[in-house]
């Protein structure tokens, strides 16, 4: 089992940029991808970033590629995803998630964290 931990969430005015960390505990977490993923209200969760386990690779949805990216720091147990040029409709909770190998399906990840609110205003 491998506890997973936000951080970092927050209200940013539109065009501003903010950072998110998760925390892992437990199990070796360079044995884990990691994953981003946010849900708005009334939406269903959605993959924002993936890396894998070594961070060698990496995955964005394509609404994030250019703005958002993802780093891990294995020594450190932390994965972080850097957010620049925030826009209203990337408001949601913001949740990290471990799987062995790393997929942009939600369903396959098994671990979770509580998530982070990322609000951003117009």
């Amino acid at each position: 089992q491998v506890q997973l931990v936000e951080s970092g969430g927050g209200l940013v005015q539109a065009g501003g940029s903010l950072r998110l960390s998760c925390e892992a505990s437990g199990r070796t977490f360079s044995n884990y991808a990691m994953g981003w993923f946010r849900q708005a209200p009334g939406k269903e969760r959605e993959f924002v970033a993936g890396i894998s386990r070594s961070g060698s690779t990496t995955a964005y949805a394509d609404a994030m590629k250019g703005r958002f990216t993802i780093s891990r720091d294995n020594a450190k147990n932390m994965v972080t995803l850097q957010m620049n040029r925030l826009k209203p409709e990337d408001t949601a909770v913001y949740y990290c998630a471990a799987n062995t190998v790393l997929t942009t399906r939600a369903s396959l990840y098994a671990h979770w964290g509580q998530g982070t609110q990322v609000t951003v205003s117009s």
